[in-house]
């Protein structure tokens, strides 16, 4: 038994590090990407509530501290009838409506702008 334990605290420590990594490569990723913009129409919004749980000891009194993170996603739908779902960096969430049209521009995963079409038809 004593011998799994630095085997199981060693795959650990590699599971950290690699989610590390594997964050800071997604985020250069997205960050370096070209800015594109486009025509498109917003088609679904949607929040992801992460809650994280920590369990402390300090001094023999266990505390238990809780965080939670919000994520905000917007879909849209281009043209040629294709749909993506990208992530709301710069809080456009609340801005925009389903079924907004206008110019979206992305940056890799993200969403980074949305210009709203004012061309508004009326049939009254």
């Amino acid at each position: 038994m004593f011998t799994m334990v630095p085997i199981f605290i060693m795959i650990v420590f590699v599971l950290v590090i690699g989610g590390i990594i594997f964050s800071i490569v997604k985020y250069f990723k997205n960050s370096t990407a070209p800015k594109e913009t486009t025509y498109a129409r917003v088609v679904a919004k949607r929040i992801d509530v992460r809650h994280h749980t920590n369990h402390h000891n300090h001094d023999g009194v266990g505390h238990t501290s809780n965080s939670s993170r919000t994520y905000y996603y917007i879909t849209l739908e281009f043209d040629n009838g294709t749909r993506k779902e990208y992530v709301d960096v710069k809080n456009l969430y609340g801005l925009v409506v389903e079924g907004d049209t206008g110019y979206a521009a992305v940056q890799g995963d993200w969403i980074v702008a949305f210009e709203r079409n004012s061309n508004i038809n009326s049939s009254i």
